[in-house]
């Protein structure tokens, strides 16, 4: 059951390691997967993404995540039938865990809007997810087969002047804003 999203509860904090009560066993959520700023107390109930199970000395131990990027896309998955069926699909996702988290969609039926089905009658579907994430900040934009227009889109609503790849290889470029948007473009930290 990797890669899915599993309900628990908290049953114990042990040096901010979170362990959780799951049916039949118990999983850890260690604070490397944990969201900034996310506080859990004991039999409080707890939504997580099983990540990884390792084997050692006492048999398996399942690892959850509510950090990874991953963990996002499940939740509109469950929350966005259209992701779930297949007519619109995430292609990125760029997370700072705890704090705002940007994803692309893009729709393969010409009549369906990616951006609308993810936001859904009056901001719910995106509400839910944004809920369950506690408060994170979630940004919709529309998926672009050319890189530049993918930053330009990721970047709003910073104005980018020029957008230019410098090396492929590592993914690295460079991006021109005017002097009065940098702030806007770098955003909080």
């Amino acid at each position: 059951r990797v890669g899915t999203i599993i309900n628990g509860v908290v049953k114990r904090i042990e040096k901010r390691n979170i362990l959780v009560d799951i049916g039949r066993t118990e999983a850890l959520l260690p604070t490397s997967e944990q969201c900034r700023g996310e506080r859990f107390l004991q039999s409080d109930r707890i939504r997580a993404l099983i990540i990884d199970v390792r084997e050692n000395t006492k048999g398996s131990q399942i690892i959850l995540s509510r950090a990874s990027s991953d963990f996002v896309v499940k939740l509109f998955e469950a929350e966005v039938p259209e992701i779930y069926d297949g007519p619109v699909t995430v292609r990125a996702v760029a997370r700072e865990a705890g704090e705002r988290t940007k994803i692309a969609v893009v729709s393969k039926d010409r009549d369906v809007d990616p951006i609308g089905a993810c936001i859904g009658m009056r901001g719910m579907r995106v509400q839910a997810v944004t809920r369950e994430l506690r408060g994170e900040k979630i940004d919709i934009i529309p998926w672009k087969e050319e890189l530049s227009d993918l930053v330009k889109a990721s970047l709003a609503p910073a104005t980018v002047t020029r957008v230019q790849i410098v090396v492929q290889e590592t993914r690295r470029m460079e991006v021109v804003v005017p002097e009065d948007q940098i702030s806007l473009t770098i955003g909080k930290r």
